[in-house]
């Protein structure tokens, strides 16, 4: 096991508490494997953490904090940084409300607060509900740009990761119409340059970079558009100017598949749903009999933030939540990674 005191402290927020993110997080609290990689802080509301014990007929114990000092980050128990709620209780699963939307929010501004603060040496979200958090008055895309509003930062980009496959993106939470629009050079460059960053932080010293056309087959010499020759052929020559590893553009149909059999370390879509759907393939698994996903893995990285954040990268599943059976897998990975890049700063 690893020694304690070298282990980072990572706030990890309970997500939109009618979803189910509070029982992931007791989950992910009750294996051992958490306390070895990390001193686990959840960042939620008590009442909520006890109606997810329950649910899962858990044996952990609470000690609720006001401060990171008063953590003991010993297992069986769970840290948990408290924001009051006035009714706890007319939290429903299930069920979009403002109420649960509000308390999401605080959840990550009060992470982003401790690690800017420098209490904590990362931080890790559980899943909201953009609908909740615009009803609580918070008009936000997502996590992503939470984040870039609450450090200042202009600069960033979305990186999906599991295992082979590594997905950034030029735009992510942004209409299809506007997604083409923002295909720019200078935009390409800049999640190149991310991108690559990045796979070096994560041990891999020199990244094979695949990046994707906007157009059907990277638009056939321009046949279908013009964005390949106009926008990325140039931001590629550039980057390759610099000595990064960078082929494309890439036809999106072949891209994932060929970083998926380990031709690329990382890849560049134009887009959130070109990124997203072969990324999703990869990690959700549906078990047809049960109805259910029998396993969600992927992470979400935000690139260019001053300070560590990961994510799972899938919904609050409403239709699931408070039955106890969401899957864990995706929230213990991206604590396996926000510890990985504190280990590389």
């Amino acid at each position: 096991m690893s020694n304690l005191n070298n282990l980072p402290i990572l706030a990890i927020t309970m997500g939109d508490p009618a979803g189910v993110g509070p029982e992931i997080a007791v989950k992910t609290f009750a294996n051992q494997q958490t306390y070895e990689i990390c001193k686990p802080l959840l960042v939620g509301n008590t009442s909520i953490l006890k109606k997810a014990i329950n649910l899962l007929q858990s044996e952990l114990q609470i000690n609720s904090v006001d401060d990171v000092d008063q953590a003991r980050f010993l297992h069986g128990t769970i840290d948990i940084f408290n924001l009051d709620v006035e009714d706890p209780d007319a939290i429903e699963f299930g069920v979009v409300s403002a109420v649960a939307g509000d308390l999401a929010f605080r959840t990550v501004k009060q992470a982003i607060d401790l690690a800017l603060a420098k209490k904590v040496d990362g931080t890790v979200t559980g899943p909201i509900h953009k609908g909740a958090i615009h009803a609580a008055g918070h008009h936000f895309s997502g996590h992503t740009e939470i984040y870039a509003h609450y450090t200042n930062t202009s600069k960033y980009a979305m990186l999906l990761a599991e295992e082979d496959l590594r997905v950034i993106h030029v735009s992510t939470h942004v209409s299809l119409r506007q997604a083409c629009d923002n295909v720019k050079k200078d935009r390409v460059v800049e999640v190149i340059h991310l991108l690559n960053d990045s796979l070096k932080k994560l041990g891999i010293e020199n990244p094979k970079i695949g990046v994707a056309g906007l157009n059907p087959h990277s638009s056939d010499d321009g046949l279908f558009g013009y964005e390949e020759k106009e926008e990325i052929e140039p931001a590629l020559k550039e980057v390759q100017a610099e000595g990064i590893d960078a082929e494309g553009p890439v036809p999106p149909d072949t891209l994932f598949a060929l970083a998926t059999g380990g031709k690329f370390d990382g890849c560049v879509a134009m887009y959130h749903d070109q990124g997203h759907i072969p990324f999703k393939v990869v990690g959700f698994n549906w078990d047809k009999e049960k109805k259910v996903m029998k396993s969600v893995k992927g992470v979400n990285i935000t690139l260019g933030l001053p300070i560590i954040r990961t994510s799972v990268d899938h919904g609050t599943a409403f239709e699931i939540a408070g039955k106890g059976v969401a899957s864990p897998d995706a929230l213990l990975l991206a604590i396996q990674y926000a510890t990985r890049l504190h280990q590389s700063n």
